[in-house]
């Protein structure tokens, strides 16, 4: 899994026994949030995939997203 946002801290806040206290742990603003804007499919074999997603998903378009060198991901933008 890949977080959504990320959140530098100088210290993690712990509760007395030491373990994470993670009601203590700040909200992430939404410059700790990662955002990608829409990256059309490039080449035959991603167009086909993109379509192949567009018409399982129902969406308008679709774009995969790198998100390691092993694995990518697929973002969908709704039909209107």
């Amino acid at each position: 899994m890949v977080p959504a946002a990320y959140v530098h801290l100088d210290k993690l806040p712990l509760t007395p026994n030491g373990k994470l206290d993670r009601k203590a742990l700040p909200a992430p603003d939404l410059d700790a949030v990662i955002t990608r804007g829409y990256e059309a499919p490039i080449g035959e074999t991603e167009t086909t995939l993109a379509q192949i997603w567009q018409d399982l998903l129902a969406c308008r378009k679709s774009a995969a997203t790198t998100i390691s060198s092993n694995s990518a991901a697929t973002r969908c933008w709704p039909s209107a």
